[in-house]
């Protein structure tokens, strides 16, 4: 009867340790789809602490494919329950056909994003919109913003 008692109560100790956890940090990585102006793909940030992020995003556009990965602070936004708002730096890589803008080849940059993020109460989703500006430095000198939406399943 003890030996029963004793495991009843550690293993409510462990499900309120996990639940605060959870509540602490509202999650720790999450993986969508994100919908962009230059190139649509799959998302996945993963927390390295309560407020920092890292991101990888592999996109596909027009005649182009790019792998980008971003550094991101995140911060309380408008004092609203699971919003959030980050900024972060980062590059990127890929290779694109030849069209009217460029000669084709390899794409090499530097990268910048700001946006805001709903992650919806009671439900494992995140819902992004962010601005992505982009210097390319291999593939003729361009400076373009994007923008984004995402959707993410969070875990």
């Amino acid at each position: 009867m003890q030996k029963t008692f004793l495991k009843i109560n550690l293993i409510a100790f462990a499900i309120i340790s996990i639940s605060n956890l959870a509540n602490a940090q509202e999650y720790s990585t999450s993986a969508g789809i994100r919908f962009g102006g230059f190139n649509s793909g799959i998302t996945v940030k993963h927390f390295i602490t309560d407020q920092d992020a890292v991101e990888g995003i592999l996109g596909i556009g027009s005649g182009s494919f790019v792998v980008t990965g971003f550094y991101q602070r995140h911060a309380d936004a408008f004092e609203i329950d699971g919003l959030k708002w980050f900024y972060g730096l980062g590059a990127h890589v890929g290779g694109v056909s030849q069209n009217a803008n460029t000669n084709g080849g390899l794409m090499l940059g530097a990268d910048a994003i700001l946006g805001l993020e709903w992650i919806i109460p009671e439900l494992p989703i995140s819902l992004t919109a962010d601005l992505h500006p982009r210097l390319e430095l291999l593939n003729g000198s361009l400076l373009g913003i994007e923008p984004a939406l995402s959707i993410r399943y969070t875990f």
